[in-house]
């Protein structure tokens, strides 16, 4: 009996041993978790998943969710039949037979025992089969406009399709432990963000904020990002943290240009011991080497040198600017990471920041505030916003 499915193609996790179990279940979790909202029923099968039971009406919707889960390599829409060469070959006609122009058959037989003929055989019978009873078909085994896939699988099942629709690969979230975003209203962060949801990390984030310099917009578009890379990294935490005192203390007591060297010292500081707290294993960043006077390999270090037990990822640090963008347009990100914001990073900023700072400097202009005593009532100023993706 012929019933429509969405077949389900992972792809590194075919690379991984004896735990390739874990991210086996770790993503069917994660594509059940997102489909949710419907009424369907997600299946494993040898080597794919196939989403079957729902209402042909949100097969659009469902696809739309099914390309933004990290894990899934590909899918497509699939008539699944029980595998028998003459359910396959009409099967096959059913689906070629409105269409005109030219075709190719392309077997992949999981399965090499229910049926005696090889991928190649199958291929050259089903195509036969297509070509006498589709009269405006022709073959073309080199550039075909139309190719119809035979998948037969380990279940005794066969799925025919045309297309296959992509999906963000990777790995599925959850996989690679939990991640802390450092997560502005910019470009960069947003898709730093994603890059590692594609790498399997389970995705939180802080924000630093300087209200009553900034507005409550920042904040709020900071919450719309959030919301958007939802979609690809599950439900995510943002810590809101306030640096407002903490940038009045710099600017009334240390040196102008090292104004951002010490505030992002502070915010390294402070994420740190989010880390901690919450159970994260890295900081994220959308840092990239050489973009601005803060992302010089000298600033990095310097910043980097306050967090000891913690490690830092910086997804993008060879991109250019216009990979990044390629990459936020993609997501969904760009049009809101463009709109106007106060960034805390703007309030109080100097004409001449430092661009190569030194750590002994550095030092030095810290020790002119409580920087301890600045964090920690920092850290008092926390309010949680929970993200659920859609």
């Amino acid at each position: 009996m012929m019933r429509k499915v969405i077949l389900i193609r992972f792809g590194e996790i075919f690379l991984k041993g004896k735990n390739r179990g874990f991210f086996e279940k770790t993503l069917i979790n994660n594509i059940e978790e997102n489909l949710s909202k419907f009424n369907l029923q997600v299946e494993k099968i040898p080597g794919r998943y196939i989403v079957q039971n729902y209402d042909e009406s949100d097969e659009y919707e469902i696809a739309e969710k099914l390309k933004k889960i990290p894990g899934i390599f590909s899918f497509s829409i699939a008539y699944a039949i029980p595998t028998n060469l003459e359910e396959i070959e009409s099967m096959s006609v059913q689906v070629m037979q409105d269409l005109k122009g030219s075709f190719k058959v392309v077997t992949n037989r999981a399965d090499k025992h229910t049926l005696s003929l090889n991928s190649m055989e199958i291929s050259a019978k089903v195509g036969g089969e297509i070509l006498k009873n589709c009269k405006n078909l022709v073959v073309d085994v080199k550039n075909p406009q139309y190719t119809l896939n035979i998948d037969i699988r380990e279940n005794k099942e066969t799925y025919i399709y045309q297309s296959l629709i992509y999906g963000v690969g990777g790995m599925p979230v959850g996989t690679s432990g939990s991640g802390l975003l450092l997560l502005s209203g910019g470009i960069d962060s947003p898709v730093a963000g994603f890059m590692m949801a594609k790498r399997g990390v389970k995705v939180s984030a802080v924000h630093f904020h300087s209200f009553p310099y900034t507005s409550n917009f920042a904040r709020e578009k900071v919450e719309k990002l959030a919301k958007i890379i939802s979609d690809y990294t599950g439900n995510l935490t943002i810590y809101m943290i306030s640096v407002a005192k903490l940038q009045e203390q710099i600017h009334a007591h240390c040196n102008d240009s090292y104004m951002i060297t010490l505030l992002r010292r502070a915010m390294f500081t402070i994420a740190e011991k989010l880390c901690k707290k919450y159970g994260k294993k890295m900081i994220i960043t959308g840092e990239s080497l050489g973009q601005v006077a803060s992302q010089t390999i000298e600033s990095m270090s310097v910043v980097s040198d306050v967090v000891k037990s913690t490690v830092i990822l910086r997804p993008l640090i060879a991109f250019d600017k216009c990979e990044t963008i390629d990459i936020a347009k993609k997501i969904g990100t760009f049009e809101t990471s463009i709109e106007p914001f106060e960034d805390c990073c703007t309030v109080f900023l100097p004409e001449n920041p430092i661009v190569r700072p030194e750590l002994e400097k550095v030092l030095k202009e810290e020790s002119k505030i409580d920087f301890n005593e600045l964090i920690k009532e920092s850290l008092e100023s926390i309010e949680i916003v929970e993200i659920k993706h859609s």
